[in-house]
């Protein structure tokens, strides 16, 4: 297992950001074991490959530390981008039932008005949020929202008491409130405070993992009782526009010099040699956009190996200001009574900023953005730059899997995620069995005692949910988890049922028809056995057609180019 210490340059670095000056009650936060406190973090666009002891040369002692001490899940899926995840992630439901069937900027027109299509999440649904809040915890969000963009739409109505948020998918890092979609020069970020939306950023917002840390360690700290709490913290590293403190960024000047090639084979051998993924994993294909590093010019290579360093920036100040959060709940005596889950939303990026697909008039990404952002050698991780990851860095992101963020891919669904629960020792065990990320809230739900109210909630009718507690898996019992899942988004679509995935992609990631794979021998889904297993197919294809009807699915009828 990779293990990092925290170098002199990550100490200065903490001095150069501001953080709050907050005084903390050694009482706030339950003891009680019955009522554990939660910490939930979220990281934004993060690869399977991304951290240390998931085979990374990033710094990321914090993370590694909670990987020591908890279990470390290798077939943990998401939905293949952020908002409909983190539907599913609050809730427990399908986000094709919950509101985000589609996200919110990418609902085609036949999906409009439609159930389920509703872009924010619907009142079909109760977060656990609002359900450890009617239990009696505190529960706070620092960071990225995404279900809803309106005041009334926001965390304070889906149970947070607290929240300073971003409330939509993505923007500057840094305090100029320059959003990820900029289509004119006015256009800011939708940020909140408390169910307000704030005009401004405050003076202490140096950069997004700095200030996010900032208030979910104020929240915690701020309460003088003995009430168990739930934070989530919900960073935007490492989404794009890639930007990093100049000193973080200058830590890792020269580190990817020898290209993206030679680091997806040594990335994909230290996955092997950590037992992450099989000894004979063959490794993905190069995605369809991507290019052999000794095919780009000496400009190319300086502009790729520059994206990567600031990339790696903001993965190493994510973990340094997690640990920031992790010391107060110490500080505080509190930790050892702390459920503590760490996850990304999906895989990652693997767009790039002139991204198109057939019918589409201009650039998908780059149409949306403001022509004041500085696209510059120069500007590169600072204010008012725009860099994204791209297609080679995101097939290194996870070496062992297909494709990337917005696909039904194991690149697109299968994420890090690293549980810690108090009383439950795993000291950096793997688990391989299948977790859905629909079964975070019911397995939070009952480690808390918490009941879910089934299908009324406070006189409204209520979806139940359909993740399953994931408590047995955490706790190393022998249970299977093999069950029949399925997902859509963007028009590409899967079924999955034990062994056998069925994925059906538009060219050039698929053929435009349905593709069959056995993923415990096809890892990085390169073999088609379509052919060779017809019956399977259509078997599959049924329970498809079950799935979509069960959900009220709409393929939607364009293709959206993300």
């Amino acid at each position: 297992m990779n293990h990092f210490k925290v170098s002199k340059l990550a100490v200065a670095l903490s001095l150069s950001i501001s953080t709050s000056a907050i005084s903390y009650s050694v009482e706030a936060a339950s003891l009680n074991p019955e009522k554990p406190n939660i910490l939930l973090i979220i990281a934004d666009d993060l690869g399977f490959s991304d951290i240390g002891s998931y085979g990374s040369e990033i710094d990321t002692p914090n993370l590694d530390q909670l990987a020591n001490s908890g279990l470390r899940l290798t077939n943990f899926h998401t939905a293949p981008a952020c908002s409909p995840t983190r539907a599913a992630l609050m809730t427990g439901v399908e986000p094709h039932i919950a509101g985000l069937g589609a996200m919110l900027e990418e609902i085609a027109p036949n999906q409009e008005d439609k159930p389920g299509y509703e872009g924010v999440l619907n009142d079909k649904v109760v977060t656990f949020a609002s359900l450890l809040k009617d239990a009696g915890y505190h529960t706070y969000l620092s960071g990225k929202w995404h279900l809803g963009h309106t005041e009334d739409t926001g965390p304070d109505d889906r149970g947070f008491d607290r929240s300073f948020t971003l409330l939509s998918g993505g923007a500057s890092h840094f305090p100029d409130m320059k959003p990820s979609y900029a289509p004119t020069p006015e256009a800011k970020a939708a940020y909140a405070e408390d169910g307000k939306r704030l005009q401004k950023l405050p003076a202490e917002f140096k950069y997004s993992s700095q200030y996010y840390a900032d208030r979910m360690i104020d929240y915690i700290g701020s309460e003088k009782d003995d009430a168990p709490f739930f934070g989530m913290l919900s960073f935007t590293a490492p989404h794009w526009p890639l930007q990093a403190p100049d000193e973080a960024i200058e830590k890792y000047r020269g580190k990817y010099d020898a290209g993206y090639d030679e680091l997806f084979k040594q990335r994909l051998q230290n996955q092997k040699d950590l037992g992450l993924i099989p000894a004979d994993a063959e490794g993905a294909l190069r995605p369809p956009k991507g290019r052999p590093w000794d095919s780009l010019t000496p400009e190319e290579q300086k502009v790729e190996k520059r994206g990567m360093e600031i990339y790696a920036a903001m993965i190493d100040r994510m973990d340094y200001h997690l640990g920031r959060v992790i010391d107060q709940l110490k500080k505080q005596g509190v930790y050892d009574n702390t459920i503590v889950v760490f996850m990304s939303d999906n895989g990652p990026e693997g767009h790039d900023l002139d991204e198109t697909w057939p019918g589409d008039l201009f650039p998908k990404i780059r149409k949306v953005i403001d022509e004041t952002n500085d696209f510059s050698y120069e500007a590169m991780g600072k204010p008012g730059s725009y860099t994204l990851y791209g297609p080679n860095w995101g097939w290194v992101s996870s070496p062992a899997f297909s494709m990337h963020k917005a696909f039904p891919t194991e690149g697109g669904t299968r994420s890090i995620a690293i549980v810690d629960i108090p009383g439950v020792k795993r000291d950096g065990q793997i688990d391989n069995r299948y977790i859905s990320v629909k079964d975070i809230a019911p397995t939070l739900l009952e480690l808390t005692n918490v009941k879910h109210p089934g299908t009324s909630y406070k006189g409204r009718t209520i979806e139940p949910m359909s993740g399953v507690s994931a408590l047995p898996v955490l706790k190393g019992e022998q249970v299977s988890t093999d069950r029949l899942e399925a997902g859509e988004l963007f028009g590409k679509y899967y079924i999955r049922n034990g062994e056998w995935k069925l994925v059906h992609m538009p060219e050039p990631y698929g053929n435009g028809n349905w593709q069959l794979f056995n993923i415990n021998t096809d890892l990085a889904e390169r073999h088609d056995l379509s052919q060779q297993n017809p019956q399977k197919v259509t078997d599959l294809i049924a329970e498809w057609q079950q799935f979509a009807k069960k959900t009220n699915l709409i393929i939607p009828d364009w293709v959206s180019g993300y």
